[in-house]
């Protein structure tokens, strides 16, 4: 059902990228003359039907221009709006006063400073908004997890800090040797919003090509090494790897300065800490090792995997703290054939201002 909800929505999203970025960016001209035009139309309206046009007409011109145009052309239009505020305010119109002529100076001047700080980061018009929802969509089908036989799911969760459109966690999921071996990488990159999300775009890109790709125990290696010669100035993640034989329910926790893994035993009801503490995170040392946990997933079991931002934020900022409350939680949640990642985190109730993930991964 998902599926065929999803994809008119889609369509209808591709249909309108295609046409913002034809209008909105090869089109400039045209679509400043034509903004043009409906200036000469609000001050006609102002004139005529003051009554019905107001001078704030303007402030939703500017508020669109904004979106569409690109620097030049926007500084041209608001050149173009100030003339014509002024020239109604010179030629006696009643509606026109000193306060709306200050309102629409500022929002022009705003909207520049605001496009000059669009047009250093790249974005630019609503293209620039398109290749950032691009990114977003690229990062998040980086954490498809591939199709499971019966009886093996995979849940997860992952919230931005402050509800941003970008988020510092992400997920990698692959399978090998025709699906009968699934690994999954959780990574919390340093930092949060949009540089985080650009880091994560970049660094998911490249854990997805090595995940799979090289024996499960020189993934963290590799990927450390990766990280190094990007030589960022916050060059930094942590990461937890997990490796899943499906037909036997054998897996192999590996961890680089991440908070460790969570199995819960489907026939005591018991929860395990993966112990997996010790190795340096991703991006700090050249001479990175690290030893892998085995364990089993039996039916009815579970493996949590989570990032620091759910267990941080309690009152003594402890992490044993932290996992000894997502552990409480966990408990009361999961239950065989039941309980949801948005759950777990639901409640931890962890603070918004940093970034959360949860991944469950359960065996029938």
């Amino acid at each position: 059902m998902r599926v065929l909800a999803w994809a008119p929505k889609r369509g209808l999203l591709t249909r309108a990228t295609f046409l913002l970025r034809r209008w909105g960016g090869r089109s400039q001209i045209g679509l400043t003359t034509v903004m043009i035009g409906c200036v000469a139309l609000i001050v006609a309206g102002v004139r005529v039907f003051p009554d019905w046009v107001p001078p704030s007409s303007f402030l939703l011109l500017e508020l669109v221009a904004v979106f569409l145009l690109l620097l030049r052309p926007l500084m041209v239009l608001g050149a173009v709006v100030l003339a014509a505020t002024w020239w109604l305010w010179w030629t006696d119109s009643p509606t026109v006063i000193p306060g709306i002529i200050i309102v629409i100076t500022a929002s022009v001047v705003a909207g520049i400073a605001f496009a000059r700080e669009r047009q250093r980061l790249g974005l630019q018009g609503a293209p620039g908004d398109l290749m950032l929802v691009d990114l977003r969509d690229r990062l998040a089908a980086h954490g498809r997890v591939p199709r499971l036989p019966d009886g093996w799911h995979v849940d997860s969760v992952i919230r931005s800090a402050h509800a941003d459109g970008f988020s510092g966690d992400f997920m990698v999921a692959g399978s090998r040797d025709g699906g009968k071996h699934l690994e999954l990488v959780l990574v919390d990159v340093s930092g949060k919003g949009l540089g985080a999300g650009v880091r994560s775009l970049q660094l998911s890109g490249a854990f997805g090509g090595l995940l799979g790709a090289l024996p499960r125990e020189e993934f963290l290696g590799a990927a450390n090494g990766y990280l190094l010669d990007q030589d960022w100035e916050e060059g930094f993640a942590t990461a937890i790897h997990v490796a899943v034989d499906l037909p036997s329910g054998d897996f192999w926790v590996s961890s680089a300065g991440h908070p460790p893994a969570v199995h819960r035993h489907a026939g005591s009801g018991r929860l395990d800490l993966v112990d997996t503490v010790g190795s340096p995170a991703l991006g700090v040392v050249a001479d990175f090792v690290c030893e892998a946990r085995a364990g089993r997933l039996e039916r009815g079991d579970v493996l949590m995997l989570y990032t620091d931002g759910v267990i941080e934020g309690g009152a003594a900022g402890d992490l044993d703290q932290g996992i000894d409350r997502l552990m409480g939680v966990a408990d009361r949640v999961l239950s065989p054939g039941g309980g949801r990642a948005a759950q777990v985190l639901s409640g931890v109730a962890a603070r918004d201002d940093d970034d959360r993930a949860v991944v469950l991964i359960r065996r029938d």
